[in-house]
């Protein structure tokens, strides 16, 4: 049995802690015991005891990458868990603190966003080289765009595996039930309806969104409804784009939702408009499994996702004009929805399963304690 302690210092779950959660559902539990890592109070501490790990609350390391004072605590947290390796969710300080105790170490970068220039040219890549080579044995990329950004930051391709993510397929919901949330949301017959599950950060690109909402209804399209589902500090503003342009009426804010997988079931189309830090959407994956054709921007990770004109259309980033011409494209061919969708499904059953990224994660653990 391969004891590993994973280390993330999220407060809230967000895509790192999903990552995690996804991973147990999959865990090869008869070679494997996880063991997690999280501050005090967190979110994820429930969700993680519900999936079998077995959780450990740290004082200190809340919402940061590095404190030495996190450093001590997370050392005696190995020296009491004894794991064979450490795997570190964004947090050096965990890193740190393995390597001191002598563990091998794994990191995994979940985004990817452009590199700044002090990380480009040195003396700054010598640094993020050094740091990033000497406190992992391994750096796993869940993109090959997060793979780009790291060899472009001067760390070695050797260090890096690509293992992307996956999920658990969406359960289906009977017509009844679709035609119930469809009603509530007051979703008129006929109307295509789009969807955006993400955190309402600037960087999502949910003013583009309600940009190209405004310029569909310029056209007098009416027949069209945007779900925006999720939180985050970018909320008003998106709120104010939407009063001031007058699209109040086709893009509905549904703040947070528990009931995403619902959601989904009732979209014809999901879209991802991001142009920062995105590598592997997982909301993106979770809708192929249920067959949704996807419109997103050309950046990060989406064109490793979205195979263009296949199962879904790629638009370039920060360019409301050409989400909206994607957008009345797919409202326009229900034909066309219908064949992307299921080749999206199978792209999904093919790339993106839970059980093909845990057994691909499992693969990395296995290789470093083999000496491999």
């Amino acid at each position: 049995m391969i004891r590993v302690l994973n280390v993330i210092s999220d407060t809230n779950i967000g895509g790192a802690g999903r990552v995690i959660l996804n991973y147990l559902r999959f865990a090869g539990r008869d070679r494997f015991e996880t063991h997690v890592a999280v501050p005090r109070g967190s979110a994820l501490t429930g969700p993680l005891n519900e999936a079998g790990a077995r959780v450990w609350e740290v004082e200190g390391i809340a919402d940061r990458s590095y404190h030495r004072e996190d450093v001590k605590a997370l050392r005696a947290l190995i020296r009491e868990v004894d794991p064979e390796l450490v795997h570190t969710h964004g947090c050096l300080s965990g890193r740190v603190a393995a390597r001191r105790e002598g563990k091998l170490v794994v990191y995994s970068r979940h985004s990817a966003f452009p590199v700044p220039p002090k990380l480009k040219y040195p003396p700054g890549r010598w640094v993020n080289k050094f740091v990033n080579e000497h406190y992992a044995d391994r750096i796993i990329a869940v993109s090959p765009a997060t793979r780009d950004n790291l060899t472009e930051g001067g760390i070695s391709p050797k260090k890096i595996t690509v293992v992307m993510n996956g999920t658990a397929p969406v359960e289906e919901l009977p017509p009844e039930a679709k035609r119930a949330l469809r009603e509530e949301l007051s979703i008129p017959a006929g109307a295509a309806v789009f969807g955006i599950l993400a955190r309402l950060e600037d960087y999502k690109g949910h003013l583009d969104l309600v940009e190209a909402a405004r310029r569909l209804k310029e056209k007098g399209r009416e027949d069209f409804r945007v779900l925006v589902a999720g939180t985050g500090p970018f909320q008003e503003e998106i709120r104010r784009a939407v009063e001031e342009t007058g699209t109040d009426g086709a893009v509905r804010l549904l703040g947070f939702r528990s009931d995403v997988a619902a959601l989904l079931n009732i979209l014809d189309v999901q879209l991802n408009c991001s142009y920062g830090t995105e590598a592997t959407s997982m909301a993106l994956l979770e809708g192929m499994s249920l067959g949704l054709p996807t419109i997103a921007s050309d950046y990060g990770g989406n064109p490793w996702v979205v195979e263009d004109g296949a199962s879904g259309l790629l638009f370039p980033r920060r360019d409301p004009a050409a989400l909206a011409a994607a957008m009345e494209r797919l409202m326009d061919s229900p034909r066309e929805r219908e064949e992307m969708g299921a080749r999206a499904r199978v792209i999904y059953q093919e790339k993106f399963t839970g059980q093909a990224f845990a057994r691909g994660i499992e693969q990395v653990y296995l290789d470093l304690v083999k000496g491999v």
